[in-house]
């Protein structure tokens, strides 16, 4: 059994096998240490967000979520009553995707087994050591003690992460303050609506569809703290009476598929890299889980990070490109920390001045720009990478850093893709919508790491309006444009 690899990454839940995709993708020999034996079996992260979704379409796997999921165009922030509608953005996507983790992960280690990903189950890492070379992984598994080298390391196994604790990068926030409860379930008698809330002085309830048109999720906040910890086991009867209790009725609720308790503790790290070791998901930032957002920002992580350290381990891109994993996606990270923080404090804002302050918010989000913000940040269409990659630096397009939706394309041939169709094999691409035209390419990409292509026609033709030529790195995002000049008239 092979023991050495270009990247070890711990923790195979969505993240770290979506980032072992990208990676094996490129080429690289990865392996999977996941200390389960089998995969979850719960429902756990229920949505994928748009974003997440073009993330997934981007290599040409969106199908096989879109056969299971429950497509649900509004959202909600702090589960307000004025929802958050995802009509409005220009996208294939514009909605969530209610889909059980079970499926989500299922789906995406098939494709990780597709491209020759090394998954070990039952491998639980125990010590890291650092050289100037290469990382050791040290653990225990079915076949007893192992030894494993990668030239880098990548910790994506959670909250209690091993290889944040091993690389020594602190884990910044606060601790639980709030408890709350939620059960996955059969309901005989469910709401009209797809996504059900009640708000008033005993509590809350949220109850969203699981997607297979007879389960549902029920989560529930009381008002009154009754002293129980995240270790107390929930009971299906204590889900239901709470039920009861707030909204005044269970909704004929039996069958419990999982019960479970969560908390708002929140907290990030102080780095996402220290040398040869990086941090993603879960290891990386965790929070009330408000508007379904982690498990979507944490791909997006492994999606930033999968093509830059292929790069770099393959000799395309300078060592010095994987500090700009930090430089993006820390702050969005940091917007994550605020913005479920602040969810939260809504979210048990029971008192009269708490539901005062919700009845503010309410009433803003009836204005489509303050909607249209909050939507954006939630469903992770408003993440945005301002500042130039390294060779990159003299750009200075108005749409550096902007995500590119998926379009219909004519080419030179007159042969017609879509744009993520010549993403799908995590390449850059370059397209040049006037004869000729090519925009800077950083000195470090070799030409044959980039797709090039003429094109004579664009389905969503404002998209590109007024560009001679942009250059579009693997993961969706616009890293240079040549933009046309209109001089005034004299």
């Amino acid at each position: 059994m092979n023991t050495s690899f270009e990247v070890v990454v711990v923790g195979g839940g969505p993240v770290g096998l979506w980032l072992a995709c990208e990676l094996r993708l490129a080429g690289l020999s990865v392996v999977v240490l996941e200390r389960r034996t089998k995969r979850v079996e719960q429902s756990r992260a229920l949505t994928i967000h748009g974003r997440t979704l073009e993330v997934l379409s981007l290599r040409g796997i969106e199908d096989r979520f879109l056969a299971t999921g429950k497509p649900i165009t509004a959202g909600h922030y702090a589960v307000l009553d004025t929802r958050l509608d995802f009509n409005i953005f220009d996208s294939r996507f514009p909605y969530t995707l209610f889909i059980p983790q079970k499926a989500t992960e299922e789906i995406i280690e098939q494709r990780a087994l597709e491209l020759g990903v090394d998954i070990r189950r039952g491998a639980v890492v125990e010590g890291m050591t650092v050289d100037s070379g290469s990382v050791s992984v040290r653990g225990a598994g079915p076949e007893g003690a192992f030894e494993l080298t990668g030239a880098y390391v990548v910790g994506t196994d959670g909250a209690r992460s091993i290889v944040r604790r091993e690389a020594g990068i602190d884990f910044v926030g606060y601790p639980a303050t709030a408890m709350a409860l939620m059960g996955d379930v059969v309901l005989d008698a469910p709401p009209s609506v797809p996504l059900f809330s009640e708000f008033n002085e005993r509590g809350s309830v949220m109850v969203a569809p699981l997607g297979d048109g007879r389960h549902y999720r029920i989560v529930l906040n009381e008002a009154v703290d009754r002293g129980v910890t995240r270790d107390d086991p929930v009971t299906f009867e204590e889900l239901t009476s709470v039920t009861r209790m707030i909204a005044g009725t269970d909704f004929s609720a039996r069958d419990p598929l999982w019960l479970s308790r969560f908390d708002n503790e929140t907290r990030l790290v102080s780095h996402y890299r220290r040398g040869r070791i990086f941090l993603a998901g879960d290891a990386a930032h965790i929070h009330l889980p408000a508007g379904g957002q982690g498990m979507n920002v944490g791909i997006q992580d492994a999606m930033n990070l999968g093509w830059k350290l292929a790069a770099v381990v393959k000799g395309e891109a300078p060592e010095y490109l994987l500090d700009t994993y930090e430089q993006e996606r820390r702050p969005v990270g940091a917007y994550l920390h605020d913005t479920t923080m602040a969810q939260g404090y809504l979210i048990t804002g029971f008192s009269p001045h708490g539901r005062a302050l919700r009845g503010v918010f309410n009433d803003m989000l009836k204005n489509p720009e303050i909607n249209a913000y909050f939507a954006r940040q939630v469903s992770g269409f408003g993440v945005r990478y301002p500042e130039a990659l390294p060779g990159c630096a003299g750009s200075s397009s108005s749409l550096l850093g902007n995500r590119i939706r998926d379009t219909e394309l004519q080419l030179k041939d007159e042969d017609r893709t879509n744009l993520y169709s010549l993403l799908s094999a995590g390449k850059w691409v370059h397209l040049a919508f006037d004869a000729g035209e090519q925009v800077a390419i950083p000195e470090w990409l070799p030409t044959d790491a980039v797709i090039f292509e003429e094109v004579r026609g664009v389905e969503h033709a404002s998209m590109f309006s007024g560009l001679k030529a942009i250059l579009i790195r693997p993961d969706g995002y616009v890293a240079q444009s040549a933009e046309e000049r209109h001089v005034d008239a004299a």
